[in-house]
Parts: C-alpha cells; structure tokens; sequence
C-alpha cells in the first residue's frame, strides 16, 4: 500500500472515531479533568449507580433502574446558576445541595439519619412506617406531609410542595413514564433502586449516592470507611469459628416457603457471619418459592431459624399454633427462633429497614453472636432477638 494511501486511511479512522463517540467522549474528556469543586467519594461494592466527578458537576447514573435489563438514567447535579453542561439532554438536572426531598421509601429515612441529614425530609409517601424517632417528631410538628395516594405518587400535592428531588423505588417492571408529570412540572425525580444489590455492603453504599446529593461526601467517605473495615473484620472473625451451624430462613405461608436465594443479600449476610445455608449454591438473587414439603427435610435439622416472623409479639408457641409441623424441627424444640423485629415501634414500624440497612456491621454481629457467641460475648443483640417461649 502507498504510504500516502496509508496515512490517509490512519487520518480517516482517527478522525472517524472521533466523531462516532459522541457524549461518550465528552463524558471521557470531562473525567480527565481532575480539577473539581467537590470532595469525591467512590462507589467499591454497589452495582446498581455510579458517581463521577467534574468540573462543575456531579454526574450520578442508575444502572437498570427497574431490575433485569433496561437504560442507564444519568442525572446532572449542580449548584445553583450552573449552566447544563453540553451533551446531557436526556439527563435530568439536580440542583444541589438539595434542600427539601420526598421519600417513597423508610430505606430512604436510614440513608437521611446516617448522613445527621433527617430534617431535608418535607415528604413521604406514606406516614405510617417510621420507626426513626427524629421523623417521627418532625412529622407531629407537620413539617412532613403524606404524598402517597393510591400506592403511588399524589402528583397534585408534590407540584404544590415544590420539593427539589422525589426519591422514589425502582419497582421490577416499572418506567420513567409513570412520572412524567413531575418531570414537565421541573421536580427531578432520581430511582433508588438499592434492592437490586446481593451483598449488605453493597446495599449500605447507597447512602454514598445520598451524600451526593447533600454534598456531604466528606461524611460519608469517613463514616463508611468506618463500618466497610468493621464488617470485614467481623467476617474474617466468623470464618475462623471451628463448626458452621445450619440456619433456616423465613416462614411457610399458605402459597409457598420464600426463601433468600443463594446469591441475595441475605444469603451472604449468612455466609458472611459463618453460617451453612442449605440453599447457599442457587444462583437465584431473588426468593425462591418453595413448597413446605421441598423445605422440610433441611427445616428438621437446622441448627437455627432466623427471620422467622415479622410481628414483634411472635413467640415459639404463636409459631408453632400457626402450624404443627414446625414444633419437629430441631432449631423449635432447643427455642432457637430469631427474628429482626427487636427495635419495633408501636406503629409496628421496624429499625431494621430504615437503620438496618446503611448498618451491616451491626446486623453481622447479631448473626455472629447468635450463630458463635463465643467469638462476640459481650455483644448485646441490636436488631435481632430470641423469640420467647
């Protein structure tokens, strides 16, 4: 080949993909600029959202929102009188810090305490299932309103509070669509969709992408820094105990046994805490739905039951009365029922899912004292706690 010929073809294809990339290599471009107004914090375990850092904006995207496949939301965070960058028009734009947000979620209200942030909360879709006492007191000074309305969005009363950001759940199944009121009426609405997450510390790291929000990545990168080094240590701790007991999960309804599957969140929450989980090798991350007869021959021998109701006033008896079957278990017979129902309100409202979540560590140590409680004796059960008889 001529090497004039050559030459031309090398221009041609590097010219080529230079304009093929398009807000790619923007995007590429930006994050080469190491020169940013913000403190930084970095994404290690979660799957489901990215952080990047510019100049002048945060660019956060939700990766399969709704679970399974599907797009990639990007939103544009930036203080206020910031011109939008070019070559993000599909992304909603975030004005931050934000001041006043409406929550669909109590996961949400333990994402606000961890980051000391409660009182940026104007909204909630329902007032009912608060367990955090600094919310609960917000809402009795009314400084807090119900936003929900038939298991969805009361689009009419959001407009009229004006919130700078609706944080909403990314249901399976769901779309943007669904929201496209708020997005005409300029309120951004950004899908939380931590429960596509299979490991506690990846479920825990959503409360970087709140810290985004808040600008309070300086918080976040030192008080999550604290609790990834304890669980890991924890971990490590268990993995020395000498025997694995079995544990069982969860409870028999009339249409099926759902258990953890082998990769979810709770599974490893077993594993991690040194424990033997019949179903640890399924490669499912949802439930699975199993019949009482497919359960029953690992249920006679499992050293323990954990998540065995969620009523606070369960005991061993009320358990059994439900059906006869489960006084032959072995975990029934020694009363080693455990549930994650010992930090529950009178509105029947549970820690476990608002604090619990962005708290792990606290969680791995409630398994590891009640599946080795020589390792941790001087722990005291925070979440969990022994059904009486």
């Amino acid at each position: 080949m001529p090497r004039i010929l050559y030459l031309l073809i090398s221009i041609s294809l590097l010219v080529s993909g230079c304009t093929s990339s398009g807000d790619k290599q923007k995007e590429q471009q930006a994050a080469a600029d190491t020169i940013t107004q913000f403190v930084k914090t970095d994404v290690h375990h979660a799957r489901g959202f990215d952080i990047k850092y510019f100049k002048d904006f945060k660019l956060v995207s939700i990766i399969n929102p709704f679970g399974g496949k599907g797009d990639t939301l990007q939103y544009v965070l930036q203080k206020k009188g910031v011109a939008m960058p070019d070559g993000y028009a599909s992304a909603q734009r975030i004005e931050i810090p934000v001041k006043s947000l409406v929550a669909m979620s109590s996961m949400h209200i333990g994402l606000l305490g961890f980051l000391d942030s409660e009182n940026v909360l104007t909204g909630l879709g329902s007032l009912q299932y608060v367990y955090s006492p600094k919310v609960i007191a917000l809402i009795k000074a009314g400084k807090i309103v119900e936003v929900g309305r038939d298991q969805g969005l009361n689009d009419e009363k959001v407009i009229e509070m004006r919130p700078g950001l609706v944080m909403t759940i990314g249901n399976p199944g769901g779309k943007m669509d669904h929201y496209r009121i708020l997005k005409e009426a300029g309120i951004p609405v950004l899908i939380n969709s931590e429960w596509v997450e299979r490991t506690p510390l990846a479920r825990a790291e959503w409360v970087k992408l709140m810290a985004a929000l808040l600008d309070k990545e300086e918080l976040v990168n030192q008080k999550f820094t604290q609790i990834e080094n304890e669980y890991e240590r924890l971990s490590a701790l268990a993995q020395k105990a000498v025997t694995k007991p079995t544990v069982l999960s969860g409870l028999n309804t009339k249409d099926a046994w759902f258990l953890p599957g082998g990769n979810s969140y709770m599974a490893r929450f077993f594993k991690d805490a040194g424990a033997y989980y019949p179903w640890q090798n399924d490669p499912a991350a949802e439930s699975l739905p199993l019949s009482f007869e497919a359960v029953y021959p690992f249920a006679l021998n499992a050293d323990y039951w954990l998540n065995v109701g969620f009523d606070s006033r369960d005991t061993r008896k009320s358990i059994i009365a439900q059906d006869t079957r489960y006084a032959d278990f072995k975990a029934v017979r020694a009363g080693r029922l455990y549930s994650y129902n010992r930090l529950v309100n009178e509105q029947g409202s549970n820690d476990f899912f608002e604090s619990g979540s962005v708290n792990p560590h606290t969680v791995l140590a409630d398994m590891i004292r009640i599946f080795h409680p020589e390792l941790l004796p001087d722990h005291q059960l925070v979440y969990y706690k022994q059904l009486p008889e």
